[in-house]
């Protein structure tokens, strides 16, 4: 549940990152001699991950459309994160996961070779329990800070390079108005009751 002042604090938040992440998109742009019209193809991860962070790119990215119309694919962290542990030799049957807080994480499986990885579990929340007895099995645990919670974890990392690679390939494009962020959580709102009036004597 949350309050209108922390939905305040987090419009603020994402309208800074956003600001940062527009010098960051000039910063890059200059560097590569492009201009924003040459830009035909946006990639953006939905998630999970950060609530503000996700929120922020997917603003970017409806923005940017509604400006230039430029076509918009959609990736999970979870997808990207395989292709990552393909790239890494990471082989075999893969539980990449991602710190879901609560003693939770955002856990799916997939079988990697060298030549391609599919999803074999849909992404899920899963419990400490569950992801430690996998563990124990001798099963691959690999994502961002794997190797803190698993003594045979894999660290790996949502890379941008990555994502940029991933979209090469796919033309399922898609309207930046339906992009919606991976939560496997419902997020609920509260209205912050009026201030109470103390009686004065």
């Amino acid at each position: 549940m949350f309050a209108d002042g922390q939905v305040r604090g987090w419009a603020q938040e994402i309208g800074a990152r956003a600001g940062r992440a527009l010098g960051l998109v000039e910063s890059v742009l200059r560097e590569a001699r492009l201009e924003r019209e040459q830009v035909d193809c946006l990639a953006v991860g939905l998630g999970p991950g950060s609530y503000t962070g996700i929120r922020c790119a997917i603003a970017l990215t409806q923005g940017w459309q509604l400006a230039r119309e430029t076509k918009i694919v959609g990736f999970s962290s979870v997808e990207c994160l395989a292709a990552q542990a393909q790239a890494e030799k990471i082989w075999g049957r893969v539980n990449i996961l991602i710190d879901a807080q609560r003693d939770e994480f955002y856990l799916a499986s997939h079988e990697i070779g060298a030549a391609l990885f599919r999803e074999t579990e849909r992404l899920h929340l899963a419990g400490m329990e569950e992801a430690r007895a996998r563990a124990d099995a001798g099963e691959i645990m690999a994502g961002p800070e794997a190797d803190k919670w698993f003594s045979t974890g894999r660290a790996l990392f949502p890379d941008a390079a990555m994502l940029a690679r991933l979209s090469g390939g796919r033309n399922d494009f898609i309207s930046a108005e339906k992009l919606e962020p991976i939560y496997l959580r419902e997020t609920a709102f509260r209205k912050t009751p009026p201030p109470r009036i103390v009686p004065t004597r």
